[in-house]
Formats: C-alpha cells, structure tokens, sequence
C-alpha cells in the first residue's frame, strides 16, 4: 500500500512537470530604474524587493520544478503588475503603499525571507527603505 502511494506521488510529480506554465522566467529590459534616494535604499530594495519587483529576477533552481515554479511565477507577475522598479518611465507605479507595507513587515513576505535571508531586513532597514519608498512616491506625484 505505501508503496503504491509513493509510485503514485512519483507519478503525479513526474506529470505535473509537463504543465507549461512556470517555464519560462522572463525579465523583460529595464527601462529606467526607480530613481533611489541613496545607494543604500538602492541596495535594500535590490535584496528584499527586486526579485518580485522589478525586471531584474533571480531565478532559483526551485523556481523550474512544478509546483513550485508556479507560485514563484505566479508571484512576481503579480509583483510586477502592483510595482515595477525597472519601469519607472512607463507611467504611475503603486509605490504609495509600498513604504506602509514595508514598514509593518508585509513586505518581503516571510515564505520569501524563509529561502532568501538576506532579504530579512532589521527595524532600522525597514524605516529606511520605507523612507526612501516615500520620497520615490513623492518624486512620483511631483512629475
């Protein structure tokens, strides 16, 4: 019987990998780049925020095998649908809530910080990206 169980699950694992969806990891070209207050803000968003957020995605190993690959691929289409720091020329980006989710840790959330730990960032980190994520939207309303 667990035998059984594990060749189905076997199985099961071995036919999901043929759902395309998930392939493909595209980073489509950085237009221009959000105009970051200082090169540390720059540095903090490229490791908490960038791999959701922008055109400039790592993609882990995990990222290719099903299930996995759809959530990741799931997420950062949706991650750049709500904010794209690498397209800051085309048009209005939703960083107003940006600076509010950062500060009250719902961004990064913690299944991504559970696998990228440099993406956990201290009280000190968080009020300061999210400061910076306020200028950026500022700069934002002004243009």
């Amino acid at each position: 019987m667990v035998r059984k169980l594990l060749l189905a699950a076997v199985l099961v694992f071995a036919v999901i990998q043929l759902v395309p969806y998930g392939w493909r990891h595209p980073n489509p070209p950085v237009t221009q780049d959000a105009p970051w207050p200082s090169r540390q803000a720059r540095q903090l968003a490229v490791a908490a925020c960038y791999d959701c957020h922008s055109n400039e995605s790592k993609w882990p190993a995990y990222s290719y095998v099903a299930p996995m690959s759809w959530l990741v691929r799931h997420d950062v289409e949706d991650g750049r649908r709500k904010l794209n720091f690498s397209t800051w020329d085309q048009g209005e980006q939703e960083v107003k809530d940006a600076a509010e989710t950062v500060q009250d840790g719902s961004m990064p959330p913690r299944q991504y910080t559970l696998a990228h730990r440099d993406a956990s960032l201290s009280a000190a980190e968080k009020a300061e990206l999210a400061a910076a994520l306020e200028v950026l939207d500022e700069g934002d309303r002004e243009e």
